[in-house]
C-alpha cells in the first residue's frame, strides 16, 4: 500500500476516517480545559492544544478501539485523557528546555511565564486523571497512570544523563521509551482494553504502540539535525538538541566511533557546554562522516518493522492498513 496520496498523508487519512470521534474528542477537551476561577488555564491550554498538532496519540486510541470493534463512547474520554497527558508534558518540557518555539509558534512559557506553564500542566494532569477514571475500568486506570509515571521518569532520566558523553545506547532507549513511547503504547493498549479484547490482541496493540513511539522519537531526534541529508524542513531550529546538550542516538554513535580529538570536541561542546561559532557545523560533519544519521534512520526503521509485525495479529481492516502506513510514514518523513 502506498504511503500517501498526492493530497493525504497517512495521519490525514486516519483523521478523516475518525472524523466524528475526533470532533467529540476536541469538544470534550475544550469543555474539560475550562476553569471557572482561573481564566489563564484555558488561555494557556488553548494556545497549545489548538496550535495545529496532528493529534496522533488520541487518534491511536480511537483507531485501536474501532479496530477492535468497540461501539461505545468511552474511547473518546480516553483519547482526550491521552491528549491532556501529552499537552501537560509539552508545557513542562518547554520550561525545562527553556524553549521559545513549538510548532512554529512561541511557547506558552515565553508568552506567559514558567510558573503558568508548570501549573497549567499540573492542572491538565489532574484533568487527565479525572477523565481516565470515568470509564470505570481499573485496568485502563492502571495503564494510563503507569504511563504518566513512566513519562515523568523518562524526562528525569534524560535530565540526569544530559551532557554525559558516556551515555550508552541502552540508556538512550530507556529515555525515549519513557518520555515518548510509553504514551504511544498506552494510547493503543487502552483501545483494546476498552473493547474487552483478548490478551493476545491487547499485547499486539501495545507492541505496535511501543515500536511506533520509539521510531517516532528516533526520527524526531534525527530531524533535529535536518534529517539524513540535512535538508528537512522543521518547525524548530536545526541543532536545538546540540545546544541543549542532549545525548541522542546520532551523537552517541558518533562519539563511540570517533578518535581522541573528536571525543575532546564532544567533551567540550556537550560535556562542558563550551560551544563556539562553527561547532554545530563540525558536529553535523562528524555525524555525516561516521554515518550515524543514516544508522539512526535504520534503527528507527527496525522499530517500524516491529510495529508493523504486531499488526498482523489484529483484524484485517482498513484502519489496520492505515496504522501500518502511519508507521512507515514516521520514518519516510525524513526523506
Amino acid at each position: 500500500m502506498s504511503l500517501d496520496t498526492p493530497t493525504q498523508k497517512p495521519h490525514d487519512r486516519l483523521s478523516a476516517t475518525l472524523a466524528d470521534d475526533l470532533v467529540a474528542v476536541n469538544t470534550l477537551i475544550r469543555d474539560r480545559m475550562a476553569s471557572r476561577h482561573a481564566p489563564r488555564i484555558p488561555e494557556v491550554t488553548a494556545h497549545l492544544v489548538e496550535a495545529g498538532g496532528k493529534r496522533i496519540r488520541p487518534m491511536l486510541t480511537l483507531a485501536c478501539a474501532r479496530l477492535c470493534g468497540y461501539t461505545g463512547d468511552d474511547h473518546v474520554k480516553l483519547a482526550a485523557t491521552v491528549e491532556f497527558i501529552h499537552t501537560a508534558t509539552l508545557l513542562h518540557d518547554d520550561v525545562v528546555d527553556e524553549s521559545e518555539q513549538r510548532r512554529g509558534r512561541p511557547t506558552a512559557n515565553l508568552l506567559w511565564d514558567n510558573q503558568s506553564s508548570v501549573l497549567v500542566g499540573d492542572y491538565l494532569f489532574a484533568r487527565a486523571f479525572q477523565l481516565m477514571v470515568e470509564p470505570g475500568s481499573l485496568r485502563v486506570l492502571d495503564i494510563l497512570s503507569n504511563a504518566a509515571a513512566t513519562i515523568a521518569e523518562g524526562e528525569v532520566l534524560q535530565l540526569t544523563v544530559a551532557a554525559n558523553i558516556d551515555t550508552p545506547e541502552d540508556t538512550y532507549l530507556q529515555v525515549i521509551r519513557g518520555k515518548t513511547a510509553a504514551l504511544f503504547e498506552a494510547a493503543c493498549e487502552v483501545g483494546g482494553v476498552i473493547a474487552e479484547r483478548d490478551e493476545k490482541t491487547v499485547k499486539a496493540l501495545a507492541t505496535y504502540g511501543d515500536g511506533l513511539g520509539v521510531a517516532f522519537q528516533m526520527a524526531d531526534d534525527l530531524l533535529d539535525w535536518g534529517g539524513v541529508d540535512g535538508g528537512a524542513k522543521l518547525d524548530k531550529n536545526i541543532g536545538d538538541d546540540f545546544r541543549e546538550r542532549k545525548m541522542t542516538l546520532p551523537v552517541i554513535r558518533a562519539i563511540a566511533a570517533g578518535d581522541a580529538d573528536e571525543r575532546a570536541f564532544w567533551a567540550r561542546t556537550i560535556g562542558k557546554g563550551d560551544q563556539q561559532e562553527g561547532d554545530l557545523e563540525r558536529a553535523l560533519g562528524l555525524l555525516q562522516t561516521h554515518g550515524t544519521l543514516a544508522s539512526t534512520r535504520d534503527a528507527a526503521n527496525a522499530h517500524v518493522d516491529q510495529a508493523k509485525a504486531a499488526l498482523t495479529a489484529l483484524p484485517d481492516d482498513p484502519i489496520r492498513d492505515m496504522l501500518s502506513d502511519l508507521a512507515d510514514y514516521v520514518v519516510a518523513r525524513l526523506n
